[in-house]
């Protein structure tokens, strides 16, 4: 065949090959992020700033899990050892409430400035720790429309097959919609760890026993009541009380407690961050759920006649006549008991869990506000509350996120122990620093050995100063997987976990996972073979604190 004409039937066939019709539900990026949630949109940021190319598939429709879905008033520890884009959220939250038009219900001098271990508003650092969910989530907007990163958003990961693995590396991830992701690096950065477990790396779920890794704090821990979570009186359990052949009240365990310090699968509670709004104009009633039940709060009612009056000392004050709602005292928002399957369930069994809390959290509400057997003072106070009209408009103003306190917790590379948390062992290669305290909420309610209902779990031990999570917790094992980050269930014990999972941790993570991946991707090699020093270079570039030293 001539030149000319060898040439020509190349041409005509690399303008067949791009005219074949490209596959619209295939899309292939650097990095792909799954998840919604504060660590996957901070992760996304940086990678964009890496030069990085980058997609993120959210489950979720709203952007920020739970730093947009009601935690406002945010868990702040020591706000100096907060900084690079977390610290850059909060800037931006602050510069959102300087604006007199952000201030509908009520006037910025009336605020006040309760924080969370800090001033609400910190002028000097020209930081915003408190906040309104509705500003949260406009934040993460802006961040995603600033640095053009797209966003599949109701995109929920085939578990069963959609993973695609070859050598040691993801390949890609497939939704249920039919959608394929390809990537050269992956984040799970979902509360869940749903990507985690699907590509076959190691987790665990509950609570080890305190000899797994030397701890104090973690399994069982009946009898320690470090919160004031927990019945300070005799409470009876039985329907009848003192009647044990009449049954026990709704929401009590029959479990038989096990010895102090032993592991088991149980979660630490969840619950909704609600909304509440006390501006008559922007309140409505708290509805009363189809399948209300007055006895189900009866254990409730009983704490009220023994004196207990603590209902609103977590109703915290957030900007604009709102409130971020919690947990408070031994029957409240959390549903202790009823998430143990959460982590392993299907995304339909999940739902119906969802659901559960919902009913329950809603019709304590409705109790509150309407049953004579709570004291009148109460039922009072709390008519001056409702759901916030202006908030959560597409889901009956009741938060998008369930409070996910703890799921899947991955087993990686280095494994944070109460042990670092606390300062009692130096932790090498660090990405970021925390400072809460460990923190869990209750586990379980059941009968203790005086025939008297009690709850367990809750704990709440301080750290002598901020300290700093490696990089280890972030990657698996290198047998396991070369090419995951996995920033929000990392690898922890559940004491460990229980002060590692504060909403500005997770946006650090998410910025140093994203970091360790572009930098992978630039080298050709796997997370676990990155030399630390430049990841450590990179983020101090950017304002991360790694060490006490360099706190702001």
């Amino acid at each position: 065949m001539p030149k000319s004409r060898h040439l020509l039937f190349l041409a005509i066939l690399l303008i067949c090959i791009s005219c074949q019709p490209k596959d619209p539900n295939a899309f292939e990026s650097d990095l792909i992020i799954y998840g919604g949630t504060s660590a996957a949109i901070t992760a996304a940021v940086q990678a964009k700033k890496m030069g990085k190319t980058v997609i993120v598939v959210s489950p979720d429709i709203h952007l920020g899990g739970l730093s947009s879905g009601g935690l406002g008033f945010t868990d702040t520890g020591d706000k100096s050892v907060i900084g690079g884009l977390a610290r850059e959220f909060y800037h931006r939250i602050y510069m959102h409430y300087q604006k007199d038009d952000s201030w509908k219900w009520q006037k910025k001098e009336d605020y006040g400035n309760v924080g969370q271990g800090t001033p609400a508003i910190d002028g000097d650092a020209r930081t915003m720790w408190i906040f309104e969910p509705h500003a949260a989530e406009q934040v993460f907007e802006d961040f995603v429309r600033e640095y053009d990163i797209q966003v599949y958003r109701d995109e929920w990961l085939d578990r069963e097959k959609g993973v695609s693995k070859s050598n040691g590396k993801i390949v890609s991830i497939k939704t249920l919609s039919g959608k394929t992701f390809e990537g050269k690096m992956f984040i799970d950065a979902t509360y869940e760890g749903d990507l985690m477990a699907a590509a076959g790396v190691s987790y665990h779920v509950g609570r080890e026993s305190n000899d797994t890794y030397g701890e104090t704090w973690n399994g069982v821990q009946f009898g320690v009541y470090q919160h004031g979570h927990y019945f300070r009186d005799s409470i009876s359990p039985y329907v009848v009380p003192g009647d044990p052949s009449s049954g026990l009240l709704p929401e009590i365990s029959d479990e038989i407690i096990a010895p102090n310090g032993s592991g088991d699968s149980k979660l630490q509670a969840y619950n909704f961050r609600m909304c509440l709004s006390r501006h008559p104009d922007n309140r409505l009633p708290f509805p009363k759920p189809d399948n209300y039940d007055p006895f189900r709060y009866e254990l409730l009612a009983r704490v009220y006649a023994a004196g207990w009056d603590e209902t609103f000392d977590k109703f915290d004050p957030i900007p604009n006549l709102k409130t971020d709602t919690n947990n408070h005292g031994p029957f409240s928002t959390d549903y202790i008991g009823k998430n143990y399957a959460y982590p392993e369930a299907s995304y339909e069994e999940r739902r119906e869990i969802i659901k559960e809390h919902k009913d329950y959290q809603m019709g304590l509400m409705y109790f509150l506000a309407n049953d004579p057997q709570v004291p009148e003072k109460v039922r009072n106070r709390i008519a001056e509350y409702g759901l916030a009209k202006d908030e959560f408009t597409d889901n009956g103003h009741w938060p998008h996120q369930i409070y996910v306190r703890e799921s899947r917790r991955m087993i990686g590379t280095d494994v944070m122990t109460e042990h670092e948390v606390l300062g009692d062992r130096e932790v090498i290669s660090p990405i970021g620093m925390g400072s809460y305290h460990l923190d869990s909420h209750n586990v379980q309610r059941i009968v203790g050995p005086n025939g008297y209902v009690q709850n367990e779990g809750d704990i709440g031990v301080k750290p002598k100063e901020p300290y700093s999570i490696s990089y280890g917790t972030i990657i698996p094992k290198e047998e396991e997987c070369e090419n995951l980050l996995v920033p929000v269930c990392v690898s922890s014990s559940h004491t460990a976990f229980g002060s590692i999972r504060m909403e500005p941790v997770f946006m650090i993570l998410g910025q140093s996972a994203a970091t360790a991946a572009a930098l992978a991707i630039e080298d050709n090699i796997a997370v676990q073979d990155l030399p630390y020093e430049k990841i450590q270079q990179r983020l101090k570039a950017d304002g991360q604190v790694m060490v006490l030293k360099e706190r702001l």
